[in-house]
């Protein structure tokens, strides 16, 4: 009995072990096209990607988008190119440890290197003295709060918001990101073991029921994971939760303290955010807001499960100037 475990041990062992090191998807051809179109350019040795095209002429406005956990710029890409129409530039890149940029491991990954990338980005394409427009989403918004802070005084930005973990007490972390920000003994091997099927299905729950992804949308969302064993470095990443937490006041201060116009497009089938306690915190708050609420089946990705309604709303502020 006890040789027989023991085969079963040696069978298993060299099984598990090419399980937890699977070669990382090949990208889709709408993944490749997107990966073609970006650039890199380098932040303190680490090479960050975006995307930067020229839109309409005639205009001078430049819009930068931020975007959400643990996605990349490629969730922006059905409204690309309707801004491309409106903006002069449109630029979105992904955050270090995202997408198509590296993601460097071990390394303590935090929202202020982040918002460091973004004014490194913003220098790097000359447009430190140009009226920039910040579109954010999720873990964007947090990098726009601490730029936000960065920034009060200046004028010259208007920010949309669409929410997760503003307040840190109205978000609702998922089970998965609570294991992975809070176990340090768990959570290199739920790295390891994340997979396609647990990605789908804490992806597909933030999505409201009639606006689910594709099958080819959810492969490319974990195709973009997967890019630079992106699956490794999750535990890291989510220590942005407790950052949140930790620098409340700080974010929240400039939110609600700004003067730079803000409007949030909210989904109101949000789990992570849910309604209406989000809201109504939200509207006490951050008094010099404007607000669209989406319909009612539209959750966490409102550009994603809504363009037309989310490029309506932001336009639509865009133009009250």
């Amino acid at each position: 009995m006890r040789e027989w475990w023991i085969h079963v041990g040696l069978i298993c062992i060299p099984l598990v072990a090419v399980y937890l090191h699977i070669p990382p998807p090949q990208l889709s051809p709408a993944l490749q096209k997107w990966h073609s179109a970006g650039e890199v350019f380098h932040f303190r040795g680490r090479n960050i990607f975006y995307r930067d095209s020229y839109g309409a002429l005639g205009s001078s406005d430049v819009v930068i988008l931020l975007h959400g956990f643990p996605t990349s710029s490629y969730d922006w890409s059905k409204i690309w190119d309707p801004l491309t129409q409106r903006f002069h530039r449109v630029i979105a890149l992904d955050f270090l440890g995202f997408g198509f940029s590296d993601k460097p491991r071990p390394h303590r990954y935090s929202i202020f290197e982040q918002a460091s990338v973004v004014e490194a980005l913003v220098a790097h394409l000359g447009l430190s003295n140009q009226r920039v427009n910040v579109v954010s989403h999720d873990y964007g918004d947090t990098v726009a709060l601490e730029l936000l802070y960065r920034y009060q005084s200046t004028s010259s930005h208007r920010t949309v918001l669409f929410p997760t973990g503003i307040f840190p007490e109205t978000q609702y972390p998922r089970l998965l990101q609570t294991l992975l920000k809070d176990s340090s003994f768990l959570a290199p091997i739920l790295t390891r073991l994340t997979n396609y099927v647990i990605f789908q299905k804490g992806i597909g729950e933030v999505f409201g029921p009639y606006t689910q992804p594709t099958d080819a949308e959810f492969w490319d969302m974990w195709t973009g994971l997967r890019y630079n064993d992106g699956n490794l470095v999750l535990d890291s990443i989510l220590q942005y939760i407790n950052q949140r937490l930790k620098h409340r006041e700080r974010w929240v201060g400039a939110l609600t303290s700004t003067y730079v116009p803000l409007h949030m497009i909210y989904g109101p089938l949000d789990p992570v955010n849910p309604h209406p306690q989000f809201i109504r915190l939200y509207q006490k708050l951050v008094q010099r807001s404007t607000i669209t609420v989406l319909d009612e089946h539209i959750s966490h990705y409102p550009q994603l499960e809504d363009p037309t309604g989310f490029l309506n709303a932001y336009f639509n502020f865009i133009h009250s100037f």
